[in-house]
């Protein structure tokens, strides 16, 4: 499994979300960012804006669908036809495991669910 991180402008995130949602990938968080790129925010006229609103999604999917996630994110938070500096980023790193918090079930990196005993609490 691999979790991808994806930044991408404000008013494209609607439809990374809903690309997404067409290929069948429900499962997602998202949040507002702030941040800059190499370009060191935006200068407009005298005024320098150098912390810039964005949004960051965030899924995990199976390492066989990393790349075609990918694909369907930067068609979707492209600007134009070339896209433009500031449509974002996206991160992948490597998912080790994952716990349901209401079973405390492991669930094993590119693995069918693997019942775990009980957590003692104390």
């Amino acid at each position: 499994m691999v979790m991808i991180r994806a930044i991408v402008r404000q008013e494209k995130v609607n439809d990374v979300v809903a690309a997404l949602m067409d290929a069948n990938y429900f499962a997602m968080t998202k949040f507002s960012v702030f941040g800059r790129g190499r370009q060191r925010g935006l200068r407009v006229g005298g005024v320098t804006y150098d912390e810039l609103p964005k949004e960051m999604l965030m899924l995990v999917v199976p390492s066989g669908e990393r790349d075609l996630v990918c694909q369907i994110i930067m068609r979707a938070a492209r600007t134009g036809e070339q896209g433009a500096f500031g449509d974002g980023k996206i991160f992948v790193t490597a998912v080790e495991a994952e716990y349901t918090i209401r079973t405390g079930e492991l669930v094993a990196p590119e693995a069918a669910p693997v019942q775990t005993p009980e957590p003692v609490i104390a």
